[in-house]
């Protein structure tokens, strides 16, 4: 390989960290400036419905989609039943 395309490479890297540097930068001041809103927000009236909108979206994000007790078969036809989801 020749010079030139190493100290391009070095060059890109540099720049390259400089931007990650500052998107990072960028990204927790946003994050600070959300979460000093969302903290003023829940000391109000309606902070106390936002804290239960807040629980309400984590115990959704927590449930096991594992235990769903139905499927379809070749017809498009629901099946319910464990013996006929066993056929299946």
């Amino acid at each position: 390989m020749n010079s030139g395309s190493d100290e391009e490479r070095q060059t890109k890297s540099i720049r390259y960290e400089a931007a990650k540097k500052v998107a990072k930068r960028a990204v927790a001041v946003a994050k600070s400036l959300t979460f000093d809103r969302l903290y003023h927000r829940l000391g109000t009236k309606e902070g106390e419905k936002e804290v239960f909108r807040l629980a309400r979206a984590r115990a959704r994000k927590t449930r096991d989609l594992g235990v769903v007790r139905c499927i379809k078969d070749e017809d498009g036809k629901v099946l319910y039943e464990d013996v006929e989801i066993k056929e299946r």
